[in-house]
């Protein structure tokens, strides 16, 4: 873990609370998959939390990550923060995601103004999202939620109890539920 940042809970502490590089996957390779955290900025836990072998954690400085209860990622997943990205309760993710709520690299317009700065991810309570797929800045996953393998989300999704495919990603299914 690199130093500076800080870690709170905001839930009574006991052992096994936050699990790091739990499970075995057969496509996984034990020996160099090593999970990795890099806290500059702020993690917070409300509850248990599970990242799987291989999973990547950073916030930067003056950032902020916020874990909701039950919150479970699988192996080879990275979470990437330069301002604030939040998971409601119970969030489900597969492996191989990538979540990461800025550019890392600045465009200027001719003014010499940025043009893409950091934008906030919301994921709400009881969401699933599938393998492979990619959370971008300012986007907004609502509750019951399911993001299908490979989808790309850019945007504020609108409807809850939906599943979302696709490049950007789109509603294919409504009124589901799961878990």
């Amino acid at each position: 873990m690199k130093e500076g940042g800080s870690i709170r809970f905001e839930c009574p502490l006991r052992y096994g609370l936050v699990k790091i590089g739990y499970g075995k996957g057969d496509i996984f390779d034990e020996k160099f998959s090593r999970s990795i955290f890099q806290i500059s900025g702020e993690l917070v836990f409300k509850g248990n939390a599970a990242f799987g072998q291989g999973s990547k954690v950073s916030v930067a400085k003056n950032a902020k990550v916020i874990f909701g209860n039950k919150f479970t990622i699988t192996a080879e997943s990275e979470i990437v923060c330069s301002k604030r990205i939040e998971f409601g309760d119970n969030c489900l993710l597969s492996w191989d995601i990538l979540i990461m709520d800025s550019d890392h690299h600045k465009i200027w317009d001719e003014e010499k103004n940025i043009m893409n700065h950091p934008k906030e991810i919301v994921i709400e309570d009881n969401v699933w999202i599938g393998c492979r797929a990619s959370i971008l800045k300012g986007s907004r996953i609502p509750s019951n939620s399911v993001i299908a393998a490979n989808a790309v989300v850019a945007k504020n999704l609108e409807d809850p109890n939906a599943v979302y495919a696709g490049n950007p990603a789109r509603k294919i299914k409504e009124n589901i539920t799961w878990g």
